[in-house]
């Protein structure tokens, strides 16, 4: 698909370890101010892309293109400024153990801004808020935490210097049923609050029930390439037999 307005554009990329090809020959657009969801099976190369798109791997050969900046004219000092565009919230959230919830959230705007420490104190304690962290808690460590408000800290910090892009790495792994589709009206909640400003989001997930639900794009990913790439209505409708397949386990 072609889109008028594109957060991040993948050519011909291709991506070996050895003789082990991981990505081949991808290529991909993905549109800003949207959400797009990466599906496949284990090993189909999702977490692969999504390092290429974060610059933290280099292609063997194709252009990853990410808000008009081709990453690999970067140099590793400017790639490290560039990563401020993007947000993200880890698989089991990746929170600092020995920081507080609000002290995870101020972390970013502590090593990136230069906001006075009032500044970022009000700054976290805002964010907290805005994802459902109310002030109770803003003192506890990651461990007196739920599994959920873990989450919701974690995406309070992925959000603190205002992303262009949000990536979401499999949010719902491992939580009960009530609160995945607490983490997934999130996910849609944050979409809608910034829109204004473009914000893009994608999210690598096996959750398929979920993705039908909140995405606005599907691409699934099998041995390296997009086999099939649609607007979620039309991507139910899909006859790929992998696409089936998954759908239907």
């Amino acid at each position: 698909m072609q889109f008028d307005d594109v957060a991040i554009s993948i050519k011909s990329l291709t991506k070996s370890f050895g003789e082990h090809t991981i990505l081949d020959n991808l290529n991909i657009e993905i549109p800003r101010n949207k959400i797009t969801s990466l599906l496949g099976f284990s090993g189909a190369g999702k977490s692969t892309l999504l390092k290429h798109i974060l610059g933290l791997l280099s292609p063997t050969s194709g252009t990853v293109n990410v808000l008009g900046s081709d990453l690999a004219d970067m140099s590793p000092i400017q790639l490290r400024e560039f990563r401020r565009n993007f947000g993200m919230l880890f698989q089991y959230a990746a929170l600092f153990d020995s920081l507080s919830a609000k002290g995870n959230v101020a972390f970013p705007l502590c090593e990136f801004t230069d906001m006075t420490e009032h500044k970022i104190q009000n700054k976290a304690a805002e964010l907290l808020l805005s994802v459902g962290i109310k002030e109770v808690s803003f003192d506890k460590l990651p461990s007196e935490l739920s599994g959920g408000m873990r989450k919701r800290v974690g995406l309070a910090r992925g959000l603190a210097l205002s992303p262009a892009i949000m990536l979401f790495d499999e949010p719902t792994t491992g939580l009960d049923p009530i609160t995945t589709r607490m983490v997934n009206d999130l996910i849609v909640e944050t979409s809608i609050k910034n829109k204004d400003r473009g914000m893009t989001s994608v999210i690598i997930s096996h959750d398929i029930k979920a993705t039908l639900e909140i995405s606005d794009f599907i691409a699934f990913l099998d041995h390296g390439n997009i086999v099939e790439y649609l607007p979620v209505n039309e991507f139910v409708k899909s006859k790929n037999p992998l696409v089936l397949e998954f759908i239907n386990l």
